[in-house]
């Protein structure tokens, strides 16, 4: 019996197409579903250069500036006052910030460090006003356009129940 070898070869050829398509597949699986974390440990702390000694205080600490911001029933303001002292009634937003320059000062870039503002306002104030308030003492623009921090901590002080 006599066999006969079939020399016919066979090209085996993988096939590139469908591994491409899987790789683009992970890969955009990969991307959609990274989160980005921020850095750990990134924290705008500004600590101090040294512990104050015993006895010593710091001229540089100013007081906590209280500013109370009064409505009548339609939410339009009828008084500002800083400090249980009352502001022009004209032009309260401009007093208040001539005040509060006066306070902190422009000495250093930084503006007022130390310098904290509670907003007090009654509780039916339309928001314009509340937003005139922290304009006038967060900052203004110098004439060369630079932009010049008086306060940058404001914090609000609890609601009050509405007026029944």
């Amino acid at each position: 019996m006599k066999v006969r070898h079939q020399k016919t070869k066979e090209d085996i050829r993988l096939e590139m197409t469908p591994m491409i398509d899987i790789v683009f597949q992970l890969l955009i699986f990969f991307i959609m579903t990274f989160k980005v974390v921020s850095a750990e440990g990134d924290f705008n702390i500004k600590m101090p250069l040294a512990a104050p000694r015993e006895g010593q205080i710091d001229d540089q600490l100013i007081p906590p500036i209280k500013v109370r911001m009064t409505a009548n029933s339609a939410g339009v303001l009828t008084g500002v006052s800083m400090n249980q002292r009352s502001l022009d009634s004209q032009r309260p937003f401009q007093h208040l910030h001539e005040e509060i320059l006066g306070l902190v000062g422009t000495d250093s870039p930084a503006g007022g460090d130390g310098a904290e503002v509670e907003l007090d306002c009654d509780y039916n104030l339309k928001y314009e006003y509340v937003i005139e308030a922290i304009t006038a003492v967060s900052g203004y623009r110098d004439n060369a356009g630079n932009i010049v921090k008086l306060v940058e901590k404001i914090k609000f002080a609890p609601p009050k129940n509405p007026p029944s």
